[in-house]
């Protein structure tokens, strides 16, 4: 969709239109040495309401048109049964709106009931998330309903960018902030507040779900194939164009991580710190922890004060126990 460039001001804007609606991040220290002479903090994100930070841009999408008088009778509607979905129903319920939510008829039946308990009417068409996409899109046109997006719309990419003002009030001198990158949502809102703070962003991709990669490639979005332990959060077919507009800045570092290296780090947080994250989440860590090979991850300098942000934990923590 066509809109300005992401700016400054619409995550400060986001921030005041959402303040006190959401959980303020929690940002936990890591034992010292535990990244050699790397200052590392964690971001609990995963904490948030609905579990993942897409609470944050659900709200300020939502909140916005409240404002504006542009939330229409029919209420909001987006094609997403995972954690946008969630999001955008929690949104909706607490600004008094409906919610129509369109997601596969194989979406797990668990995603299905929270859609409900959040008093979603909730839509199974096809096989495919393009094909719950399609019928969300008509119904939109049909009904007048308010089309909401996981990740591709300024609103929903400027709430998401508050996450790193509180992170900034947090962590005096910090110098790089390190997020999961999916659609590029929570990527282009961090990575903009980030910025003007004078704070580098590593953006952080499982190797075989690179869609910010291949955009920064061919200079232009563009889809490519997803097969990633982790992509039920960032198996986004194609990067934002803001998120591939702030990652074309110096300020941004892409970085690769494998499977396995996620799978390792996701296990690791729930052994030392009984913290179970997504896989998604557990990536981002994964780019800071020694690498698996050659090209992986993200080489601190000496000195260097992080913070990682564990964005999500609606993961089943049946895979955990030890």
């Amino acid at each position: 969709m066509q809109h300005a460039p992401l700016a400054y001001h619409d995550v400060k804007t986001a921030a005041d239109r959402i303040a006190g609606r959401v959980r303020p991040v929690a940002v936990a220290p890591t034992e010292p040495g535990a990244f050699g002479d790397v200052e590392v903090r964690l971001a609990l994100e995963l904490l948030q309401f609905t579990g993942t930070f897409k609470a944050r841009g659900a709200l300020n999408f939502v909140e916005a048109h409240r404002e504006a008088g542009t939330l229409p009778e029919a209420g909001v509607t987006i094609a997403s049964g995972g954690n946008a979905g969630v999001a955008c129903a929690w949104a909706a319920r607490r600004a008094g709106a409906r919610s129509t939510v369109f997601l596969p008829a194989t979406a797990p039946d668990v995603k299905v009931r929270r859609l409900r308990e959040l008093g979603a009417d909730v839509r199974l068409v096809g096989s495919e998330y393009a094909e719950a996409a399609a019928a969300c899109e008509e119904f939109a046109a049909r009904s007048g309903a308010l089309a909401s997006h996981a990740y591709d719309h300024p609103l929903i990419a400027a709430g998401a960018g508050t996450l790193f003002e509180e992170i900034h009030r947090r962590v005096p001198g910090l110098d790089t902030v390190v997020v999961a990158v999916g659609g590029g949502g929570l990527l282009a809102g961090v990575a903009t507040a980030a910025r003007a703070h004078g704070v580098r962003t590593v953006a952080v991709e499982p190797e075989n779900c690179r869609a910010l990669h291949a955009a920064l490639e061919a200079g232009h979005p563009v889809d490519v194939p997803v097969r990633s332990v982790a992509a039920d959060s960032l198996g986004a077919r194609r990067v934002s164009a803001d998120a591939l507009a702030v990652a074309q800045d110096d300020s941004v570092r892409p970085v690769l991580v494998p499977d396995a290296a996620i799978v390792r780090t996701r296990r690791l947080l729930w052994e030392e710190r009984r913290l179970a994250v997504e896989h998604g989440a557990a990536a981002a860590l994964a780019a800071v922890l020694p690498p698996e090979g050659p090209g992986h991850g993200y080489r601190a300098e000496p000195g260097e004060k992080i913070c990682v942000v564990l964005c999500g934990a609606n993961t089943d923590p049946a895979d955990l126990a030890a």
